[in-house]
């Protein structure tokens, strides 16, 4: 059982009311470049994260916008900004550390919403029926590469009708594993 795998860099979602503090009112998001999920993409707006020892400037946008506001980083890029992110499933937040987001127009204290993704796969209702597998199952993935063969455990499946099959691991585990660019994994129930 062969599944896409990308990288997905840090990156920050945020709700509409932020938004407009960071980018004035009534502003939207521009579409950079659509992503694999459908209706997502990337934005040319750009934040930077303030943690207790440190920031990350830069930070990419995804849009659209959602409820709430939250911030997918990796381990390393937590541990440099002095901020404790635990691993959740995007959209998880509660209980989470917070941050700082600065933007060109003002800046958010996010009480909450500063995680390390869990890594994922996203496959629709038929996916998931193809591949034998379930809504919150958990799987490994076998990456292979040349020199860094990995295998993934705690791959959580995620189904949902608008999504589009693809595995997404963050840069720490894209690069332990040697990956460059999108490369398949093999699925091991």
């Amino acid at each position: 059982m062969k599944i896409l795998v990308e990288t997905s860099a840090r990156h920050a979602h945020l709700s509409q009311a932020d938004l407009e503090t960071l980018f004035g009112a009534g502003y939207a998001l521009t579409n950079k470049k659509d992503l694999s999920q459908p209706g997502q993409f990337a934005c040319f707006e750009r934040v930077d994260l303030v943690g207790p020892k440190g920031t990350i400037a830069g930070v990419s946008i995804l849009g659209p916008v959602r409820p709430s506001s939250q911030v997918e980083l990796s381990l390393t890029d937590a541990r440099k900004i002095g901020i404790s992110a635990p691993i959740r499933e995007s959209g998880d937040i509660a209980g989470t550390p917070g941050g700082k987001l600065v933007g060109p127009k003002g800046e958010v204290e996010i009480s909450e919403g500063v995680i390390a993704a869990k890594r994922h796969i996203h496959l629709t209702p038929a996916d998931a029926a193809n591949f034998g597998l379930a809504d919150k199952q958990i799987v490994e993935v076998k990456i292979s590469t040349p020199e860094r063969t990995t295998t993934y455990g705690d791959v959580v499946c995620r189904v949902n009708p608008n999504f589009a099959a693809a595995m997404h691991i963050d840069t720490d585990e894209s690069n332990a594993a040697g990956i460059n660019g999108s490369i398949e994994g093999e699925i091991i129930v």
